[in-house]
């Protein structure tokens, strides 16, 4: 989204003075502080919010299971953004240009999107999984990390895979908007820049967010099919988990759809279209989805919340989840919408929900008397 930047003579400026972009319709020092003070109350958030959330899984193993090893993904590249991203993009700001040369504005483009790209395609891998596991399967071996490992590493090579290129010719890191950032230089007009932000836009924004809105929306779907047998309960979870599931996408729309947007519009618009003043305010919204991804993962999960407060209160095991750690030597109910596979006969029906007693998830209790339920954790 870079935007009336000024070339930079590599022929005459010195390597190791930092650049110091300008524009016409450059942020004022007061748009430059209040840039700043956004920044450093993310930067503050996103550290805490995710420091609190590996602390919590690192305090309790009720939470160590596979599907929670994608949580810690998200977490961790949030915290890799916090810092090596934020910090040098807030210092840029109070000083209103950038400090770190031209190297440093390549390394903190490559970082920054590797980091987000990791933490959108672990969003997307874990309502696929949430997915798999409500219609298709009835049990998860929490002793088997192993695809949890393989869908891990494959979110930084996913990432890698297109966040290399710029250093290899196809499109390049550089300043973008007031000059304070850095990311893929969205202004420039040539055939390989173009084909570069329109694969970017489609295989790490679109892909992801159409592949979470089809899992989290069969998920609905098979709810509503629940609450033709136990109304009032699968209805009181349909809100539940609907609720969930729009923040999580509307959150995923608010932080990331703007930025991609923009680049778009500074891409294939007009020259110009795109101000620095207008293009600072995508670049904090992306930076915005650290501070969010533990708060909706914390508000949303019973399991961790519980873990959350005994951890605040020092205290040991939360009361609900004492003895019911591992309900059985290998194979517990899924932590994700408990489910039933059926017979293989019948293997292609609707899967069938679980009606069940208390000790059906690890960290969870429920009330002795028989209930329809649909448990979800993240």
């Amino acid at each position: 989204m870079v935007v009336f930047l000024r070339e930079l003579n590599s022929s005459t400026a010195d390597s190791s003075d930092p650049p110091a972009p300008r524009s016409p319709d450059g942020l004022s020092r007061t748009g430059h502080t209040a840039v700043a003070v956004c920044l450093g109350v993310i930067l503050v958030a996103g550290v805490l919010n995710n420091s609190l959330t590996l602390l919590v899984f690192a305090r309790f193993r009720c939470l160590w299971t596979p599907i929670n090893l994608i949580l810690l993904n998200i977490c961790l590249s949030d915290v890799l953004v916090c810092a090596f991203g934020t910090p040098l993009s807030f210092a840029a700001s109070l000083r209103g240009r950038w400090l770190i040369g031209e190297s440093g504005c390549r390394w903190y483009g490559f970082a920054n999107s590797l980091f987000g790209i990791v933490s959108l395609v672990s969003l997307s891998i874990l309502s696929y999984e949430r997915y798999t596991t409500v219609l298709h399967s009835s049990q998860v071996d929490v002793s088997d990390f192993r695809k949890a490992w393989l869908c891990v590493g494959g979110t930084w090579l996913y990432s890698l895979l297109w966040t290399l290129p710029p250093f290899l010719g196809w499109s390049s890191y550089g300043p973008e908007g007031p000059g304070t950032t850095c990311s893929v230089q969205w202004h420039l007009r040539s055939a390989t820049s173009v084909s570069y932000v329109l694969c970017l836009f489609i295989f790490c924004l679109m892909l992801p967010l159409l592949l979470m809105v089809y899992c989290y929306g069969r998920i609905l779907v098979a709810i509503r099919r629940v609450g033709k047998v136990n109304l009032l309960a699968a209805q009181r979870r349909e809100q539940h988990i609907l609720l969930m599931v729009l923040s999580m996408v509307s959150c995923y729309m608010l932080c990331w759809m703007p930025y991609g947007v923009t680049a778009l519009m500074a891409t294939f618009g007009r020259s110009g279209l795109i101000t620095p003043t207008a293009s600072v305010v995508p670049s904090i919204l992306a930076k915005f989805s650290t501070v969010v991804n533990p708060i909706i993962y914390v508000f949303f999960n019973n399991q961790f919340h519980r873990c959350f407060v005994a951890f605040i209160k020092c205290n040991g095991e939360p009361h609900s989840v004492q003895g019911e750690e591992h309900p059985t030597p290998k194979t517990q109910v899924s932590d994700a919408f408990p489910v039933r596979r059926q017979a293989a006969s019948s293997s292609f029906s609707r899967p069938q929900f679980l009606s069940s007693t208390r000790n059906s998830t690890a960290c969870s209790r429920h009330n002795d008397r028989n209930i329809l339920f649909v448990h979800y954790t993240r």
